[in-house]
Protein backbone atom coordinates (compact mmCIF):
# COMPACT_ATOMS: atom_id res chain seq x y z
CA UNK A 1 0.00 0.00 0.00
CA UNK A 2 1.38 3.37 -0.95
CA UNK A 3 -0.71 5.54 1.37
CA UNK A 4 -1.64 4.25 4.79
CA UNK A 5 -5.38 3.97 5.42
CA UNK A 6 -6.46 5.48 8.76
CA UNK A 7 -9.42 5.09 11.08
CA UNK A 8 -9.79 5.95 14.77
CA UNK A 9 -6.05 6.55 15.11
CA UNK A 10 -5.25 3.18 13.55
CA UNK A 11 -3.41 3.12 10.25
CA UNK A 12 -3.00 0.24 7.82
CA UNK A 13 0.49 -0.15 6.40
CA UNK A 14 2.35 -2.62 4.24
CA UNK A 15 5.10 -4.99 5.35
CA UNK A 16 8.43 -3.64 6.48
CA UNK A 17 11.15 -5.81 8.05
CA UNK A 18 10.53 -4.14 11.43
CA UNK A 19 7.05 -5.77 11.49
CA UNK A 20 8.32 -9.34 10.85
CA UNK A 21 8.25 -10.33 14.53
CA UNK A 22 4.76 -8.86 14.99
CA UNK A 23 3.50 -10.92 12.05
CA UNK A 24 4.62 -14.10 13.79
CA UNK A 25 3.67 -13.06 17.33
CA UNK A 26 0.11 -11.99 16.46
CA UNK A 27 -0.57 -15.18 14.53
CA UNK A 28 1.07 -17.57 16.99
CA UNK A 29 -0.88 -16.06 19.90
CA UNK A 30 -4.13 -16.55 18.02
CA UNK A 31 -3.28 -20.06 16.83
CA UNK A 32 -2.21 -21.22 20.29
CA UNK A 33 -5.43 -19.85 21.77
CA UNK A 34 -7.74 -21.65 19.32
CA UNK A 35 -5.77 -24.50 17.77
CA UNK A 36 -2.16 -25.58 17.50
CA UNK A 37 0.62 -24.04 15.47
CA UNK A 38 1.14 -26.38 12.54
CA UNK A 39 4.50 -26.92 10.83
CA UNK A 40 3.33 -24.99 7.76
CA UNK A 41 2.34 -22.06 9.99
CA UNK A 42 5.82 -21.97 11.52
CA UNK A 43 7.45 -21.93 8.08
CA UNK A 44 5.29 -19.11 6.72
CA UNK A 45 5.38 -17.03 9.90
CA UNK A 46 9.13 -17.46 10.28
CA UNK A 47 9.89 -16.58 6.68
CA UNK A 48 7.18 -14.25 5.33
CA UNK A 49 9.48 -12.75 2.71
CA UNK A 50 10.05 -16.21 1.21
CA UNK A 51 6.54 -17.67 1.55
CA UNK A 52 4.37 -14.60 0.91
CA UNK A 53 6.21 -11.57 -0.44
CA UNK A 54 8.62 -13.22 -2.90
CA UNK A 55 5.74 -14.75 -4.85
CA UNK A 56 3.83 -11.51 -5.35
CA UNK A 57 1.92 -11.56 -2.07
CA UNK A 58 1.32 -8.77 0.40
CA UNK A 59 1.19 -8.38 4.18
CA UNK A 60 -0.71 -5.58 5.89
CA UNK A 61 -0.62 -4.36 9.48
CA UNK A 62 -2.95 -2.30 11.65
CA UNK A 63 -0.75 0.08 13.64
CA UNK A 64 -1.93 2.20 16.57
CA UNK A 65 -0.86 5.75 17.41
CA UNK A 66 1.99 4.42 19.57
CA UNK A 67 3.43 2.42 16.68
CA UNK A 68 2.28 -0.99 17.93
CA UNK A 69 1.01 -3.64 15.54
CA UNK A 70 -2.55 -4.49 16.57
CA UNK A 71 -3.30 -6.89 13.75
CA UNK A 72 -2.20 -8.31 10.45
CA UNK A 73 -3.46 -10.03 7.31
CA UNK A 74 -1.79 -11.40 4.19
CA UNK A 75 -2.68 -11.95 0.57
CA UNK A 76 -0.66 -14.98 -0.52
CA UNK A 77 -0.31 -15.37 -4.30
CA UNK A 78 -0.94 -18.99 -5.22
CA UNK A 79 -0.20 -18.40 -8.91
CA UNK A 80 -2.38 -17.91 -12.00
CA UNK A 81 -4.15 -14.90 -10.48
CA UNK A 82 -5.34 -16.78 -7.39
CA UNK A 83 -4.76 -15.29 -3.94
CA UNK A 84 -5.39 -16.64 -0.46
CA UNK A 85 -6.50 -14.29 2.30
CA UNK A 86 -4.47 -15.73 5.16
CA UNK A 87 -2.70 -15.12 8.45
CA UNK A 88 -5.31 -12.68 9.72
CA UNK A 89 -4.90 -12.03 13.44
CA UNK A 90 -5.75 -9.25 15.88
CA UNK A 91 -4.12 -8.82 19.29
CA UNK A 92 -6.33 -9.75 22.26
CA UNK A 93 -6.42 -6.16 23.57
CA UNK A 94 -7.59 -4.82 20.20
CA UNK A 95 -10.37 -7.33 19.54
CA UNK A 96 -13.83 -5.82 19.31
CA UNK A 97 -12.47 -2.42 18.19
CA UNK A 98 -13.02 -2.90 14.45
CA UNK A 99 -9.39 -3.74 13.68
CA UNK A 100 -10.35 -6.93 11.82
CA UNK A 101 -12.80 -4.95 9.66
CA UNK A 102 -10.13 -2.34 8.87
CA UNK A 103 -7.69 -5.04 7.86
CA UNK A 104 -10.31 -6.83 5.76
CA UNK A 105 -11.34 -3.64 3.97
CA UNK A 106 -7.70 -2.78 3.23
CA UNK A 107 -6.95 -6.30 2.00
CA UNK A 108 -9.94 -6.26 -0.35
CA UNK A 109 -9.01 -2.80 -1.61
CA UNK A 110 -5.50 -4.03 -2.33
CA UNK A 111 -6.78 -7.24 -3.95
CA UNK A 112 -8.93 -5.20 -6.37
CA UNK A 113 -5.76 -3.50 -7.68
CA UNK A 114 -4.00 -6.79 -8.48
CA UNK A 115 -5.95 -7.81 -11.57
CA UNK A 116 -6.44 -11.23 -10.01
CA UNK A 117 -9.21 -13.71 -10.75
CA UNK A 118 -9.90 -15.38 -7.38
CA UNK A 119 -9.57 -14.71 -3.66
CA UNK A 120 -10.20 -17.57 -1.25
CA UNK A 121 -9.68 -18.31 2.41
CA UNK A 122 -9.64 -21.31 4.68
CA UNK A 123 -10.95 -21.14 8.23
CA UNK A 124 -12.63 -23.14 10.96
CA UNK A 125 -16.28 -23.49 11.88
CA UNK A 126 -15.20 -22.73 15.48
CA UNK A 127 -14.56 -19.09 14.55
CA UNK A 128 -18.08 -17.65 14.36
CA UNK A 129 -17.16 -13.93 14.53
CA UNK A 130 -14.50 -14.35 11.83
CA UNK A 131 -16.89 -16.23 9.56
CA UNK A 132 -19.52 -13.51 10.05
CA UNK A 133 -16.94 -10.89 9.01
CA UNK A 134 -15.99 -12.88 5.91
CA UNK A 135 -19.64 -13.38 4.94
CA UNK A 136 -20.40 -9.67 5.47
CA UNK A 137 -17.85 -8.61 2.84
CA UNK A 138 -18.89 -11.14 0.20
CA UNK A 139 -17.09 -14.40 0.92
CA UNK A 140 -19.30 -17.40 0.13
CA UNK A 141 -18.96 -20.97 1.41
CA UNK A 142 -17.65 -23.68 -0.91
CA UNK A 143 -17.00 -27.38 -0.24
CA UNK A 144 -14.28 -27.95 2.32
CA UNK A 145 -11.59 -28.90 2.72
CA UNK A 146 -10.12 -27.10 -0.27
CA UNK A 147 -8.02 -29.26 -2.58
CA UNK A 148 -4.39 -28.69 -1.62
CA UNK A 149 -5.16 -27.27 1.82
CA UNK A 150 -2.16 -26.79 4.06
CA UNK A 151 -4.15 -26.81 7.31
CA UNK A 152 -5.53 -29.70 9.37
CA UNK A 153 -7.81 -27.22 11.22
CA UNK A 154 -9.51 -25.93 8.05
CA UNK A 155 -13.07 -27.17 7.71
CA UNK A 156 -14.30 -23.99 5.99
CA UNK A 157 -13.43 -22.91 2.44
CA UNK A 158 -14.75 -19.58 1.15
CA UNK A 159 -14.35 -17.63 -2.09
CA UNK A 160 -14.88 -13.89 -2.43
CA UNK A 161 -17.89 -13.29 -4.63
CA UNK A 162 -18.81 -9.60 -4.21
Amino acid sequence: MNTPARSNGIRIVGFEPRWRAAFATLNIEWLEHWFVVEDYDREVLGHPEQYILANGGHILFAIDGDGRALGTVALKHEGDGVYELTKMAVSPEARGRGVGRLLMDAALELYRTLGARELFLESSSLLGPALALYESVGFRHHPAPRAGSHYARADVHMIWEP
